[in-house]
């Protein structure tokens, strides 16, 4: 009974790549004959384990979505992975999951060998977080969002705006864009003829979802760029365009992607849309680039920089800032 057991979780290893296994490849490996193959197989079907067969010189077997969820048999780099990814979601932007997160990572972290939980141990006393706070989504939500997606179905949901006032849009959604911060949507609205952002933490998806639709090409082809264009004035309370002297793609190597939308102008500057909860944060941001910028808005912005150069004059000798 020992010796099926371990060759059942084998056959499960094996069948867990996503491809067509051949019954004679999959003998080969096990050891075994096609024909206790077959009453393997028969017997993970009974188990709940749903194991698709196709017949031919091209067919054989594959795993499906069965009733049950079948053991994950991963190897050292993807248990440490997924560790750390579930380590991550605890405190991410998802509401809901958090506590199934330490549970999953609390099972899985039971049936490491020492040699990973060292590694995972590590990593995590080696690593601090600097994710912005933003509101969380509920995981309903973008899971419904994601479906819809994936069917290339019309989406209806209930959405308050920035003013807090409510309506029912329905929209082709297209792609769920997470920017570090928020979660998006980005749609297309038929009666707007016009691409749309939407806040997922703002929606409530309504059932049933709509007529098929066939997906449409996003502005530039580029979703995530697209909605970070659209959201620069909103996403941050204060906004700003900033002329950097460095290429575009030299300045993409010296700040991430959430840090604002790049936008190339020559072969010597480019244009960054970025933003900050305050002109001061943003201020020591730009410092921190190295690089010389000037700020094509807001005004605010040039003013409050004006003072801090009189400041730092001072501070080294200069004439004294006026009060």
């Amino acid at each position: 009974m020992l010796e099926t057991s371990v060759r059942l979780l084998k056959l499960l290893a094996l069948l867990q790549d996503g491809r067509d296994r051949a019954g004679a490849d999959l003998a080969d490996r096990l050891g075994v004959t096609t024909r206790t193959v077959r009453n393997d197989v028969e017997r993970l079907r009974v188990l709940g384990y749903r194991v698709d067969s196709r017949p031919g010189a091209g067919g054989g077997y594959r795993l499906g979505a069965g009733s049950a969820l079948p053991p994950l048999l991963l190897d050292d780099d993807e248990a440490v992975a997924v560790a750390v990814g579930l380590r991550a979601a605890a405190a991410g932007s998802v509401a809901g999951i958090e506590e199934t997160s330490l549970r999953a990572l609390a099972k899985l972290e039971r049936s490491l060998p020492s040699r990973l939980r060292h590694r995972v141990d590590t990593l995590r006393a080696a690593t601090v977080s600097a994710a912005a706070g933003g509101p969380t989504v509920d995981v309903a939500t973008l899971t419904a969002v994601a479906a819809a997606i994936q069917r290339h179905e019309r989406l209806r949901f209930d959405y308050v705006g920035h003013d807090g006032a409510g309506s029912v849009r329905s929209v082709e959604p297209h792609r769920l864009v997470y920017t570090g911060r928020r979660w998006y949507l980005l749609g297309w609205d038929p009666e707007r003829a016009d691409w749309r952002t939407f806040r997922a933490d703002r929606m409530t998806p309504r059932v049933p979802t709509g007529p098929r639709f066939t997906p449409r090409e996003p502005p530039g082809g580029d979703a995530v760029a697209h909605v970070l264009r659209g959201v620069g004035s909103t996403a941050w309370p204060h906004p700003a365009t900033v002329r950097l002297h460095l290429p575009a793609t030299a300045m993409a190597q010296r700040m991430p992607s959430t840090a604002g939308l790049l936008e190339a102008v020559d072969e010597r500057s480019c244009l960054l849309h970025t933003g900050g909860e305050s002109l001061a944060n943003l201020a020591a941001f730009l410092g921190t680039l190295d690089v010389p910028f000037e700020v094509l808005d807001p005004p605010e912005l040039r003013d409050l920089l004006r003072r801090l150069a009189a400041r730092y004059a001072a501070a080294v000798g200069g004439v004294p800032p006026a009060r």
